[in-house]
């Protein structure tokens, strides 16, 4: 119970900074923004691979919802860049 304040304080701290730094970034560097999160979340993925071959359900559960998640932000990230990278190729 006495590391769990800690990591709740250190959660919290890094939600706000996250929003903070996410709203202060204008339009035209989302997509940019987006490419280079689908590269962390890669690192996500194979963390939460290791966690779900783990022996504690707990850790298995969380590492499956942080593998699902992880994932759909990977594929949304690469539907939104490809549709980005179409957009500038030349019309036939």
């Amino acid at each position: 119970m006495n590391d769990l304040l800690p990591l709740l304080t250190i959660f919290m701290l890094a939600v706000f900074v996250g929003f903070e730094i996410i709203t202060k970034v204008p339009p035209l560097l989302h997509t940019p923004l987006m490419s280079g999160s689908n590269a962390i979340s890669g690192i996500t993925i194979i963390g939460a691979l290791l966690s779900v071959a783990t022996d504690s359900l707990l850790t298995a559960i969380l590492g499956f919802i942080a593998l699902v998640l992880a994932t759909i932000n990977v594929v949304g990230g690469f539907l939104v860049t490809h549709r980005m990278v179409a957009m500038f190729k030349k019309k036939d």
